[in-house]
């Protein structure tokens, strides 16, 4: 895969977004959605899940049936007083992004100031030639096509240029439709037909990029 671009999704990709950061996340949604359209607290994290279920993002479904604003949702949902104390670092993360060779870019459904400071802390957002957010997508998360189209236009290359680095396979069976290349980070040992490569993390990754 030399000279490829690579495209890595964020959240339990380039970190594990699963102990502390992804349980704060869906508290303070569920807390936005309690104040805002003045429900009780199961009935706001029941919407809550059948947004995300629904739409790939609960901001989708608010958008949709309530009129939210983009903005003040994520501002509102993304607040982290002890964030560098929250991500869970995989060792030698850096090490093992210089040694996968080509171009690297970041293509996530958070919003940009969270990921530029999750990148920060994991002390390898200067490795990346872009970070592309939901804003960057005008609000229309992956799995949707709108947001990998607006990469392809803004790099001006084909698709078969890029590799999908990603641990959601919903994300992954878009990027396939559209013509890149797939990676799956994940510890199951069987994949789908849309995947290229499974690799349970971006060191493994870039180990078989070495020997390969």
């Amino acid at each position: 895969m030399a000279g490829k671009i690579w495209v890595f999704d964020l959240d339990n990709t380039l970190h594990d977004a699963n102990p502390h950061i992804f349980p704060h996340i869906n508290r303070s949604m569920t807390q936005y959605l309690k104040t805002h359209l003045d429900l009780e607290h199961d009935e706001a994290d029941r919407l809550r899940r059948h947004y995300w279920e629904k739409y790939g993002a609960t901001l989708s479904g608010m958008m949709q049936h309530h009129g939210t604003r983009p903005g003040h949702f994520l501002e509102h949902t993304h607040r982290f007083p002890e964030l560098s104390k929250m991500v869970v670092r995989e060792p030698q993360l850096r090490h093992a992004l210089r040694a996968i060779p080509g171009r690297k870019i970041v293509f996530s459904n958070a919003p940009l100031h969270y990921a530029l400071d999750v990148l920060k802390i994991l002390g390898i957002l200067d490795l990346f030639d872009g970070v592309y957010s939901i804003e960057h997508s005008r609000y229309r998360p992956k799995p949707e096509s709108y947001g990998f189209f607006r990469i392809f236009r803004k790099m001006g290359l084909d698709p078969a240029r890029f590799v999908m680095v990603e641990d959601a396979l919903e994300n992954l069976k878009t990027a396939k439709k559209l013509g890149m290349k797939t990676v799956w980070v994940t510890s199951c040992s069987r994949r789908p037909p849309y995947v290229d490569i499974a690799v349970p993390s971006i060191r493994a990754l870039s180990r078989r990029q070495l020997t390969h």
